[in-house]
């Protein structure tokens, strides 16, 4: 099944009134780490807080009557199964969602709110669609795939509309991706118009599975995938959005876990914007390689559905990324007074302590030593490196 440029047009007006055209902000801090305008297409702010309600509307409204009456069943992570989820709601059809065991809770939570069944399954993605398909076969529901269809490519495609039209001048479009659906739809909208525009696809690097897959000239499966971004651990590509990514985009980079969680911290701290690992993504890639794309840049936040525990954790990771934590071993003289001086040298440098402790028995360590072990907030990178030599200057004997 091919999409067109009609094809995605349609699917917007099939939208009207469904779903929302998402806000484009201009990001200044942005702009200046790569040098040239970068704006950020906020689907986090979409209704059910990802893109994933466009494509599965159009998919779900399109069915006949007889399919309708059979309700649907799909197989997400939680940004599909809330999309799907909310579509069916909107059109009155019964839907059943497979998830992984583990899922996020806010994503359960919501598709449960909106009316569908929730049914967990060990494993991966991969493994809820085979429970998908067998649901299908045993109770007639129209399985609703996260990626791969016509419908769901047209309908993600959109946002590749209102990217050319929010931001004329865009040079670059940077995508968060999974199995393509999204990355996939804006290509083939963003070609069909602006041909010259540069297209990238963003993988987390421990559940990339289009690098191989486009070596390969095929979609490969992963062997295994760990990653905290859910929203793009995805181990098989789809047939029909390997075949228009293959065709239609320009490159596919992969992103680290760091680097996500430095982006989602950023667009915390700079932004003002909440998003899921998934969902920071494209400014992780942006961060990353600032030289490497032409500006105008857009990059797509694709989703904002994060567990608050998963947010503080990451938000930790991120500050510990960016070397806003700094962990010491310091060696201090074992008398009345010395961890107070220690204290105070730290104090006087502007570091926040943390956590303290400290080892007495160590073969490392003299008799009249003891090992201090210090966690510390600092400013940055450049304010822990002026810590750590202020403190050798000092004289004290520090590991990092």
């Amino acid at each position: 099944m091919t999409v067109s440029l009609a094809d995605i047009e349609e699917a917007r007006r099939l939208l009207a009134g469904v779903t929302i055209e998402t806000p484009m902000e201009e990001s200044r801090w942005l702009s200046s780490v790569v040098g040239g305008p970068v704006w950020l297409k906020c689907e986090n702010l979409q209704r059910t807080g990802s893109f994933k309600a466009r494509g599965a509307y159009v998919r779900i409204s399109r069915l006949t009557p007889e399919e309708r009456s059979r309700g649907v069943v799909a197989a997400s992570a939680g940004n599909h199964a809330q999309g799907v989820a909310l579509a069916a709601q909107t059109l009155g059809i019964r839907a059943t969602v497979f998830m992984p065991e583990g899922a996020p809770i806010p994503k359960e939570k919501a598709t449960r709110g909106y009316g569908a069944d929730v049914v967990f399954v060990p494993g991966y993605l991969e493994d809820c669609l085979r429970e998908a398909r067998r649901f299908a076969d045993e109770t007639g529901a129209v399985l609703i795939h996260p990626f791969d269809h016509g419908d769901i490519m047209a309908g993600q495609g959109t946002v590749g509309l209102e990217v050319l039209e929010q931001v004329p001048a865009v040079e670059t479009v940077v995508v968060p991706t999974g199995g393509g659906g999204l990355l996939a739809g804006v290509a083939l909208a963003v070609k069909a118009l602006r041909p010259s525009v540069t297209v990238i696809g963003v993988q987390a690097k421990g559940a990339a599975a289009y690098p191989s897959s486009l070596q390969t000239g095929a979609p490969v499966a992963l062997t295994s995938m760990k990653t905290m971004a859910d929203g793009i651990a995805v181990g098989l590509p789809g047939d029909l959005t390997f075949a228009a990514v293959r065709e239609h985009v320009d490159e596919i980079v992969t992103v680290t876990e760091e680097e996500m969680s430095r982006a989602l911290l950023a667009l915390v701290e700079r932004a003002k914007v909440v998003v899921e690992p998934a969902g920071a993504a494209a400014v992780a890639a942006l961060m990353s390689h600032p030289t490497a794309y032409r500006t105008p840049a857009v990059a797509v936040l694709s989703g904002g559905n994060i567990d608050p525990i998963l947010l503080g954790k990451v938000i930790q990771h991120g500050m510990a990324a960016a070397g806003r934590y700094l962990n010491l071993h310091v060696n201090i003289p074992d008398v009345p007074g010395g961890l107070a001086r220690l204290l105070g040298e730290v104090g006087e440098m502007g570091a926040n302590v943390l956590e303290v402790a400290h080892e007495r028995i160590s073969p490392s360590l003299h008799l009249d030593e003891v090992d201090v072990h210090l966690q510390l907030e600092t400013r940055g990178e450049p304010h822990a490196a002026l810590v750590t030599a202020r403190l050798r200057e000092r004289g004290y004997r520090v590991l990092e």
